[in-house]
């Protein structure tokens, strides 16, 4: 995945406690994503209800959908300059949201990334489920209109609800789902903040 720059080029939150997965059964797994400073959750198709995340119809082949969130010019251009980089990081944007559908093995379509394998109980992953599903904009629709082709494989951009601004990055997105599913997970603005609370989760 096209490296998501402006990650790194935030300053970093203060250092957050381990988190602790909730005593409960686990049914199913997630999988963080991480990539060059961006991070992403896979979720098995199969697992989402109906009502939620509908924009799934668009990838009726996938065994996962793997959803990215961010600065909507800066996430959707092919070469984000300096200006790009600039206004994401600095002013109160517009948010994106990028799906991608993958078939088969998910290692498989990120070699480079260290895929972190959560286990979750239902409940969990539906509480997880509510935040992405609430982070799209479908003005009245039954699901959000794609706004164009994403970065890689079949995947797309779609728009996001939420301001994308300094404080609420990438990776505080995703800090904000892993919260949602019960994990006591603080916000970290850039990746190895957030990766160093969910790799102890990594499912054994």
């Amino acid at each position: 995945m096209r490296a998501f720059v402006l990650c790194c080029l935030l300053c970093g939150c203060a250092a957050s406690p381990v988190a602790v997965l909730p005593q409960a059964p686990a049914a199913t797994s997630i999988f963080l994503v991480p990539q060059n400073g961006h991070s992403g959750i896979a979720v098995r198709r199969a697992d989402i209800p109906a009502p939620l995340v509908p924009e799934k119809r668009d990838f009726p082949a996938a065994d996962y959908l793997e959803v990215g969130w961010g600065e909507r010019d800066f996430y959707m251009a092919q070469t984000a300059g300096p200006w790009l980089s600039f206004k994401a990081a600095f002013f109160p944007n517009r948010s994106v949201l990028h799906v991608a559908g993958i078939r088969g093995d998910l290692a498989a379509s990120f070699r480079r990334s260290d895929i972190v394998e959560i286990r979750l109980s239902r409940p969990a992953l539906d509480g997880l489920l509510r935040y992405v599903d609430q982070a799209f904009a479908r003005d009245g629709r039954a699901a959000a209109e794609a706004l164009g082709p994403g970065h890689y494989g079949d995947s797309r951009f779609y728009p996001g609800r939420e301001t994308f601004h300094l404080l609420r990055t990438c990776n505080v997105w995703t800090a904000g789902a892993l919260r949602a599913a019960g994990l006591p997970v603080r916000d970290a603005i850039l990746l190895d903040g957030l990766m160093a609370q969910v790799r102890p989760l990594r499912a054994r």
